[in-house]
């Protein structure tokens, strides 16, 4: 009897738990690479096609070295031939934060990835829109704070700073100005890190410390042209 793309995914999956049994850390590490390429490669094939672009922005998340391409390719073909599953892969990534923990940085980090990905072919479509929405829930990041997350992925022509921050427009400056410290704050590459995530994946910091400067920016110009 034939295996499924599950059952071979599955396969994998043990056998890298496996190899890495006596080491915690890098099991953990591992497990989260391996669980990202899961979600990355199901997101991406949500809208029924996975475009070269999104293959290329899942590549520079995870930079790799030549010996592994081939272990990386193979993980990612093998969830990418279709969505099945992937609430089982967000369930295990949001253990990473323990049982029911809200709005986990670590996690937002994960979904910052996943859109990188979504966007890369120029739009995020209405059915990737869908599965980041229930990753989401999945991950207990509540509607304010993915509403937030999803402002910071607009294209810029259309992004709104105050969407961005998580801040009322008639807030006072010193107000915006706290909360946009607390979130370049979390943001930073440092923090990251000591998050646990892979260092492959700053450039995700990177990102997003651009967008919360240029927001904060956009502010601060409008308030002192008043």
């Amino acid at each position: 009897m034939a295996i499924t793309a599950s059952e071979a995914f599955s396969g994998v999956l043990e056998a890298v738990r496996t190899l890495f049994e006596g080491d915690p850390e890098t099991r953990r590490r591992v497990a989260f690479s391996v669980a990202m390429i899961a979600l990355s490669a199901k997101m991406a094939k949500a809208d029924g096609i996975v475009t070269p672009d999104e293959v290329v922005a899942f590549q520079d998340l995870f930079e790799m070295p030549d010996s592994e391409a081939r272990n990386v390719a193979r993980l990612y073909n093998l969830a990418k031939q279709d969505v099945a599953g992937f609430e089982s892969y967000a369930s295990k990534m949001a253990e990473l934060c323990g049982s029911g923990e809200d709005n986990c940085l670590v996690l937002e980090d994960i979904l910052d990835g996943l859109f990188h990905i979504a966007k890369a072919d120029g739009v995020i479509h209405e059915k990737e829109q869908a599965f980041l929405a229930r990753v989401a829930e999945i991950f207990h990041v509540d509607e304010a704070h993915f509403e937030r997350i999803v402002a910071r992925h607009t294209y810029e022509t259309e992004r709104d700073p105050y969407a961005v921050l998580g801040v009322h427009a008639d807030a006072s400056l010193a107000e915006i100005k706290k909360q946009y410290r607390k979130l370049v704050s979390e943001s930073h590459p440092d923090r990251l890190i000591a998050r646990g995530v892979p260092e492959e994946f700053l450039a995700i910091a990177n990102d997003r410390m651009v967008v919360l400067n240029a927001a904060f920016a956009a502010i601060e110009k409008e308030r002192m042209a008043k």
